[in-house]
């Protein structure tokens, strides 16, 4: 047997489309209930479904006023408020594609992003690093105005067109723009059942905040779609709060990063309305899984995916983990491990695959056709990671392909992080990787050569303005020379028995 599973087609999407009316037609028949809560400490700011309708079509009436066309880009540089789902739903609404970004980005990140990508547009908010440029900006203060403008009609078309376009971190050390297509959306029922089994009587607190893609998928858009309610916790909301908001406002389902878990398992926990939790970003380790079923009675079910796919293989009740499994292929996926040959033996190591059919799967990285053919072999696109398939279809993760690191769950390339850092003065070789400093947690760190050693202080201060705060590493170490191959080649798996010299 080979490691192929194929679970049938999923259902095709209808057309016309639109990724933004398929995710609020589930509210329109309960247009009262509460769709979204923001949480705080003292309160929520609460959105009824017909609220949120209205705010998102407003706010796509508002972007077409202000001069925007559909298949226009808009680039958006929000904080972590509602601004963040109803400017990138208003947009998705009315034909307008969304750039969604973190906003840790630095002024330097988000230029390559305007160079690359042209948007016709900026939605900004005070306090997120922008650069100054010709490109229009339009205000969260303009947005506030939007919300209650007539409504714009959804622009339906063929499902197959640009929907979104997101960024991730490539092996190549440039970070790529993935587009993807408003099936896209469609493509999530798959994770809703094979993993979620959330209902609309479920209320889904996630960790994260608005402006992170798992949050703005998993948190917001799959809620919406089921007629669920999302919970997210305000600015300010430290993870140790965490659990007086979940059992606060009944949380029925629990999303973050392993990390995340890890921090609440350091306090007592009672979730009498939890049904589960779930994770993804990173590995789950099995001792987090053990220790928070003692402390609540309820299991964490792990998914993996990427930013191309998002999640695609994820245990569920129904269908649960076993052996420290990341879990099966979700129903409607073709996955398959392959080797040099295509799809390895069962029991047989080799890179995780998803069949170009998966209407989940990107279209491609903007402007960068030879990128995306790249990442193909044969029908087969290839994630780069590792894994092993059994008889059952069950996958066990074995590690990454590449050198690529996971900093709480963001994958961050070491060549773009030795890139921003190599033009220091001080600095002749540097090589970046990450280091699992105690169990479950990694830190990127840096080692470097050059004349003599620098200060930590000065080094911290040159990579600030230069890298994303989670890019950045955590320690530096100084060294002679560092470890390479016959061809002078770094190995950076070399570096992480350096740490403790």
């Amino acid at each position: 047997m080979t490691s192929v599973f194929d679970h049938g087609a999923f259902a095709p999407c209808p057309a016309p489309f639109n990724f933004a009316a398929h995710v609020l037609a589930a509210g329109q028949t309960t247009p009262d209930k509460i769709a979204l809560s923001i949480l705080s400490l003292s309160g929520a700011e609460r959105w009824s479904y017909a609220r949120l309708t209205e705010a998102v079509l407003g706010t796509g009436a508002g972007l077409l006023a202000s001069g925007l066309e559909p298949g226009d880009k808009l680039l958006m540089r929000l904080g972590n408020t509602v601004d963040f789902p109803l400017a990138y739903l208003g947009a998705i609404a009315v034909g307008i594609i969304p750039i969604p970004t973190s906003s840790q980005l630095t002024e330097a990140e988000v230029t390559k992003i305007i160079d690359a990508m042209q948007p016709a547009a900026i939605v900004h908010a005070a306090g997120v690093p922008c650069p100054k440029t010709d490109v229009p900006v339009l205000t969260t203060e303009q947005m506030k105005d939007w919300r209650t403008l007539p409504p714009a009609p959804y622009d339906m078309g063929d499902p197959n067109r640009l929907c979104y376009i997101i960024y991730t971190s490539g092996t190549s050390g440039i970070p790529r723009a993935v587009g993807h297509a408003h099936r896209a959306v469609w493509a999530r029922q798959m994770m809703i059942d094979g993993w979620y089994e959330m209902t609309a009587e479920d209320r889904l607190l996630h960790a994260g905040a608005f402006n992170w893609t798992f949050t703005l998928g998993t948190g917001l858009m799959d809620p919406w779609t089921c007629g669920a309610t999302a919970l997210i916790p305000g600015d300010g909301i430290a993870p140790k709060e965490l659990p007086l908001l979940l059992k606060r406002h009944e949380a029925s389902l629990f999303a973050a990063v392993p990390g995340v878990y890890r921090t609440l398992l350091k306090q007592p926990i009672a979730l009498p309305k939890l049904r589960h939790g779930l994770a993804a970003g990173e590995k789950l380790s099995d001792h987090i899984r053990d220790d928070w079923r003692a402390a609540t009675g309820t299991e964490i079910y792990e998914a993996y995916g990427m930013s191309e796919c998002s999640t695609f293989i994820s245990s569920s009740p129904s269908h649960p983990s076993r052996d420290g499994a990341l879990g099966t292929p979700q129903k409607g996926r073709r996955i398959a491990i392959l080797g040099d040959d295509g799809p390895c033996p069962i029991g047989s190591p080799g890179v995780i695959a998803v069949h170009r059919d998966d209407p989940g799967l990107m279209l491609g990285y903007v402007g960068a056709p030879e990128a995306t053919a790249g990442k193909f072999q044969g029908d087969w696109f290839l994630t780069g990671d590792q894994g092993q398939m059994d008889e059952t279809g069950q996958i066990h993760y074995m590690g990454r392909d590449d050198d690529m690191m996971n900093a709480g769950g963001f994958r961050v390339s070491p060549l773009e992080v030795e890139a921003a850092l190599i033009g220091h003065p001080g600095i002749t070789e540097i090589g970046v990787t990450d280091i699992e400093v105690k169990e479950d947690v990694r830190l990127i760190g840096a080692f470097y050569t050059g004349p003599e050693p620098l200060s930590e202080e000065a080094l911290i201060a040159y990579a600030e303005p230069r890298l994303a705060r989670y890019k950045q590493p955590r320690f530096y170490r100084y060294l002679e020379t560092l470890p390479k191959n016959p061809n002078g080649k770094l190995l950076r798996k070399a570096l992480k028995p350096l740490f403790e010299m």
